[in-house]
Formats: structure tokens, C-alpha cells, sequence
């Protein structure tokens, strides 16, 4: 085990980023046409990172799965983005962007690098709007914004319930511009299937044209990772069914430390799972927890009433429910951090209050919030003594205005009109803190390989507040790896193009032709799709919503039952040269099953509870706290980075140990 070195520039905190690209190494306009960058991924970090290198002047390759940069999952994105702007003019700052995100994440993520993302974070807002990405505006045409959960501020800035829509195709117009020019080549249809290091140093991947099979090599000077994360391990999650973990995994087993795998999210706000048959959950943005309140029945009759269709919930008085988030947590009510409303609400429902026919469900209600907004409209239009109907068509104008597309989407799914009735939600696999590993220059444990994005680790420790992905994204892309990626480069200027036909490619593309061989070979009798629904099932009973050192290394040893079976029984129709869906899962899913167990190794290794990772063993005993995550401040104040050494359980475990010189450490509390 070695102490990792994060890199973290010297000085007070505010001066960190502002000095540090002062005496930065730069590339000069005329050299950068001479270095050539390859970008894996364009969501909004991948996207805008292509954008920007190539506005610089570098050659930038810039490589998607999909169809176009445009179906990237940051397209998914609903609610909004954070930046610390102070518009509303109550109380935002720098320095309170950065304490709420460090301590939204549970004191496990570096200090430096959440003080510079906030930093940047008001920067992102004027390029997006430069662009022509339709913020919300108020009355009088400034830029609207919303709360989120864990921040007693309004910062986020909306489109909407579309807003990763609108900021990736900001980004999307940015690199089509720079593709005009001949500055991105663009290869769709492409996965990274390896890197290839070059004396020590990432020079290139190997990818398949997904569309005719055919194996490439593609050379650079750098390579940037930013596929996104690896949520989709779990089987069922609010990721796109595409989303992969293999990119970021291939880099992984060629040097790369992987951080903190077992701190993933689960978001409260998800439509419930209706039955085994399932191919992904589908999320209900945080934001709806501005005006919508949580709640459960109060009585055990009540609840059975609702699920056997004697009752409707709009039956019962306010005196019959719970509304359980602000009885626990007045001071933030319904929008306390993810976490917090995850546990909070699968605790009622493994008490029986679970309101749908699974009980894995409770309401969110906009009952209160209609009637309020038609109050007030009938106050602005003058209207004297409106009727009951009246408030209500004027109300669910106003929520239509704010979340008008989400409702939209819940009715076409669950089949009932949520101004009407209150939505059902239970939490569901959404986002991964955990990720490859990065210094404060984003690059890797490989010289020449940087990771950006929700790929990486580095900002949300372990637990990302909403809004905050697509500000780590833009902020990465944009405005951090353009500085930091020079740094590294300027000692290129004269290596000249790297070739492809070197032994290192050569090696390189024969284990994946190896693999792929392997795939189409095999005789076996069972679908991709088995295994990856086996890993699922274990993955979200042992090592979900809350984990115990029993159920963890149980997971691990039936994880590697399930990889041997894969290996010996997996089943893959159709040819290797053609367009080959079932092929492409098999090397992602075979990804997953190496993950997976290395998740649970990091989860039983981390023994204690912090944000998204709740151990059982490790929660308040007694106090205003009690049944709250319990950490360990002083034997795990630590980043938990592991490096390849062939089999998940061999991982060798490396720290990063973290200091808080600017935030005191305390317990978390949101009551």
C-alpha cells in the first residue's frame, strides 16, 4: 500500500486554482495543431472537454457508442445545475457552494478540488447562456432558480425538467462547429474496447466500429476518459440500458486506481420497479421536491385500504399521514440530502407502509403547492373570492409552467394523472460518486491518461447533491482540463504523430480480437442478460440501500460464482464483423462482474457509514441522531483506491488521506 499524492497546489484555498494556472506549462497556438488528444465519451464532460481542446487548437478524436453525441445519457438529465451566483439574494457564496458540497458528500471528498468547482461553477452559467441554452428566466428576465436537496439556498438553474437536454446541446453545437473546421473527428457507432501505453504512457485505444465490426487503432499524445458511470452494475438503475462501465475499466486493469467504489446513489425520487421484467428504472427529478410533500399513511389500515383499492389516497385527512421527512428533519423537511430521503423512505416501507402492491412505494404530493400557487395567482389577476375549482386550474397551471414534462412522463408510465393524485416513488440506483481515480490535474495513475466527469472520483465523496453532476461535467470539461491537460502536453511539442503499427497496438488489439474470439465462440446455453440480472439481484439485496459485513462477503463469493459461470456458459448469437448488440453487452457485463465484486471488497472494507454507503454495524445508537449514518472520522477519513492484480479480491488497496483545513469536520446533520 502507498499514500497517494493528490497533487493539491500549496496555499489558502481561495488562491489554490488562480495560482496554480499561473505557473502553469503552457502549449503555444502553433504547437497544439502538432498534438493530437482522443476523447472517450460526449455527455457534457466528454462533450465539452472535445469543444474546448479543439477551440485551443489541439487535434482532438473524440469517440461515442451512440448513434450521435446527442444521445449521450447527460441528455437525461432533469432538474438543473448548481452555481453559486447568488441571483436570489439569499445568502450563496463561493465558500457556501463548497461547504454544501463537501458536506453533502459526508466529509469524504478533497477539499481543493470541491473549492475549485465552485469556483468555476459561475462560469459554466454564462457559456451555457452564451450558447443559447434556454435557462428559465422570472418575471423580469433574470435567471431563474430552484432548491435542491441538502442546501437551504435557491442556486440551481433549470430548463425545465430537460435541463441536460439544453446544456448538452450547447455542448453538442460547440463541437459541431469545431467538426466543421476538421479540428474533431468524430467516430459514432465506436466503442473503446483497451488503451494502449506507450513506455508508460496512454498513446492510444483500440476500438470496434460497432456498426461493421471492424477493430481500429487510434493513436494520441493523451487520452481523456469520460464514459460517464457505472450505475448500471446494479442491473436495474435510472441509466441508460447502453451505460457502461467498460472504458473507465479497461484503464483500470492496465494501472489506473480505482476510488471508492461503494459510494454510489441511490435516488429517492424514481418511479417504483413494477415487476421482474423490468429493463431500467425511470427517474422523477429532485426538483419535484421543491413543492411536492412526502408522506406515507399513519395507520397500518389505512395502508392495506390503499393497496387493495378501497382507498384513494386523496381519502385521507392531513391528520392521517405521515409526512415522515419533515417530521424527522424540520430545519430541511423534504429536500434533505439524497441519501438521507432514500433511507428515510425504504425504512417506512420495510415497516409496512409502502403504499403500492409491492409496499416498495410512498407518495409524493402536490396537493399543497397547487392550492397555494392558485391562491396566489388569484391575489396577482384580482380575482375576488375564487372558487375551490378556480385555485386548482390556476395552481396546476403554475406546476405545469415549472414541471410540466415530468408529469407528462410519470402519466404515460404509471397511468394516472399526477395533478390529480399523488405520485408514487421508491428509491432507485442513479449516480456514481466512486470512479476512476484522479490527482488536481484529472489525470490517472497512467502518465497521459485523465478521467473526467462522473468517470472519476473527485468531487462528490460520498454523496453528490443534485444539480451537481452536470456543474462537475461542464466545470471539468470546460474549464479545468483545458488548463491542466497543457500542463502535461508541453513536453510533446516535438514527439511528432504516435504510430499505430507499434508492438505495444499490436499486443493490445490481439486481446481484444482474443475476447472477442472467445464471445462468438463459446458454446454455451445462457443469454448476457441472465448474468447481468443474477449481479443485479445481488448487488441490490447485499450491497445497496444498506450493507452488513455478512451480506458483503457473501456477495463477493457468489459475484465470483456468477463470473466463472459467465465465462464458462455465456451464449453470444450473431457474428463478430456486423452490427452486434448481444456482443457489446458481453464485454460490458463481463466488465461488471469484476466490478461488482471489487465494490463489495471496498464496501466490507470501509467500516463505517457515510452518505451513500450505510453499514448496518456502523449507525447512532441513541441521541437526536439516532438510526443516522455513523462515520469514522479516525481511521477512515481516507480516499479507498485500488489497483489491479488480476482477480477483484487481490485488489491492493492504496489511501489518499483526506485533510479539512477550511470545513471542521463534524456529524452531518439536516434536522
Amino acid at each position: 500500500m502507498s499514500v497517494l499524492n493528490s497533487k493539491v497546489p500549496k496555499g489558502p484555498i481561495k488562491d489554490k486554482w488562480t495560482t496554480y494556472k499561473d505557473k502553469i506549462n503552457l502549449v503555444n497556438p502553433a504547437n497544439k495543431r502538432h498534438i493530437d488528444i482522443i476523447v472517450v465519451g460526449t455527455g457534457l464532460a466528454g462533450g465539452s472537454a472535445a469543444a474546448t481542446l479543439a477551440e485551443l487548437g489541439y487535434n482532438v478524436k473524440a469517440f461515442c457508442y451512440q448513434d450521435s453525441p446527442r444521445r449521450a445519457h447527460s441528455i437525461a438529465a432533469q432538474g438543473g445545475i448548481n452555481a453559486a451566483k447568488n441571483y436570489q439574494g439569499d445568502g450563496d457564496s463561493t465558500y457556501r457552494l463548497f461547504y454544501d458540497t463537501v458536506k453533502g458528500g459526508d466529509y469524504r471528498s478533497r477539499e481543493a478540488n470541491v473549492y475549485r468547482l465552485a469556483e468555476v461553477s459561475t462560469n459554466i452559467i454564462d457559456q451555457c447562456v452564451a450558447q443559447g441554452v434556454p435557462f428559465a428566466r422570472d418575471y423580469g428576465g433574470l435567471l431563474d432558480n430552484r432548491s435542491f436537496g441538502g442546501v437551504l439556498v435557491s442556486r440551481t438553474f433549470y430548463a425545465k425538467g430537460q435541463t441536460g437536454q439544453q446544456l448538452l446541446l450547447g455542448a453538442y453545437s460547440a463541437m459541431n462547429r469545431q467538426i466543421a473546421r476538421g479540428k474533431i473527428q468524430m467516430y459514432n457507432r465506436h466503442e473503446m474496447l483497451d488503451v494502449v501505453k506507450v513506455d508508460g504512457k496512454a498513446r492510444g485505444i483500440i476500438a470496434r466500429d460497432l456498426i461493421t465490426g471492424k477493430i481500429e487503432r487510434h493513436s494520441a499524445h493523451a487520452v481523456v476518459i469520460a464514459s460517464g458511470g457505472y450505475g448500471n452494475v446494479y442491473f436495474l438503475s435510472t441509466n441508460a440500458m447502453g451505460s457502461n462501465a467498460t472504458a473507465a475499466w479497461k484503464i483500470h486493469k492496465k494501472g489506473a486506481f480505482f476510488a471508492n467504489p461503494c459510494y454510489t446513489q441511490i435516488h429517492p425520487t424514481c418511479i417504483p420497479r413494477s415487476g421482474d421484467y423490468q429493463s431500467k428504472l425511470t427517474l422523477m427529478s429532485e426538483s419535484l421536491r421543491n413543492d411536492g410533500r412526502i408522506w406515507v399513511p399513519k395507520n397500518m389500515d389505512d395502508v392495506m385500504a390503499i393497496r387493495e383499492g378501497r382507498k384513494k389516497p386523496t381519502d385521507l385527512s392531513e391528520d392521517e399521514r405521515d409526512y415522515y421527512l419533515e417530521r424527522r428533519y424540520p430545519a430541511f423537511g423534504n429536500l434533505v440530502p439524497r441519501d438521507v430521503a432514500s433511507r428515510a423512505a425504504k425504512e417506512r416501507c420495510d415497516a409496512g407502509y409502502g403504499v403500492n402492491a409491492t409496499g416498495e412505494a410512498v407518495y409524493l404530493d402536490f396537493a399543497a403547492a397547487i392550492e397555494r400557487y392558485g391562491k396566489e395567482q388569484a391575489k396577482i389577476h384580482h380575482i375576488e373570492n375564487p372558487s375551490k375549482a378556480k385555485i386548482t386550474e390556476l395552481g396546476e397551471a403554475i406546476v405545469e409552467a415549472k414541471y410540466g414534462n415530468l408529469f407528462q412522463m410519470y402519466e404515460k408510465i404509471v397511468d394516472q394523472n399526477p395533478y390529480k393524485t399523488p405520485m408514487m416513488i421508491y428509491p432507485a440506483v442513479h449516480y456514481t460518486m466512486g470512479g476512476v481515480w484522479v490527482d488536481y490535474n484529472l489525470m490517472t495513475t497512467i502518465p497521459g491518461c485523465y478521467c473526467i466527469g462522473e468517470a472519476n472520483f473527485s468531487d462528490h465523496g460520498a454523496n453528490r447533491l443534485g444539480a451537481s453532476a452536470l456543474m462537475q461535467g461542464l466545470a471539468d470539461g470546460y474549464f479545468v482540463l483545458p488548463y491542466t491537460i497543457g500542463d502535461y502536453l508541453s513536453d510533446d511539442i516535438r514527439t511528432g504523430p504516435i504510430p499505430t503499427d507499434s508492438k505495444e497496438f499490436d499486443d493490445v488489439e490481439k486481446e481484444v480480437k482474443d475476447r472477442i474470439d472467445f464471445f462468438m465462440n463459446n458454446k454455451g446455453t445462457k443469454s448476457v442478460d441472465y448474468f447481468h440480472k443474477k449481479l443485479g439481484g445481488i448487488m441490490w439485496d447485499k450491497v445497496g440501500m444498506s450493507r452488513n459485513a455478512t451480506g458483503l462477503k457473501e456477495a463477493m463469493v457468489e459475484i465470483k460464482a456468477i463470473r466463472e459461470e459467465f465465462w464458462k456458459e455465456v451464449k453470444v448469437p450473431g457474428g463478430a464483423n456486423e452490427m452486434n448488440p448481444e456482443l457489446e453487452k458481453a464485454g460490458r457485463v463481463a466488465d461488471f462482474l469484476e466490478l461488482g465484486e471489487l465494490f463489495a471488497k471496498d464496501a466490507l472494507t470501509r467500516e463505517e457509514s457515510c452518505g451513500g454507503h450505510f453499514r448496518e454495524e456502523s449507525a447512532e445508537e441513541d441521541g437526536p441522531q439516532k438510526g443516522e449514518a455513523k462515520r469514522n472520522d479516525k481511521d477512515f477519513a481516507f480516499v479507498s483506491a485500488w489497483e489491479y492484480k488480476g482477480e477483484p479480491a487481490d485488489a491492493v488497496l492504496h489511501k489518499e488521506e483526506l485533510e479539512f483545513k477550511d470545513i471542521e469536520l463534524k456529524q452531518r446533520s439536516y434536522k
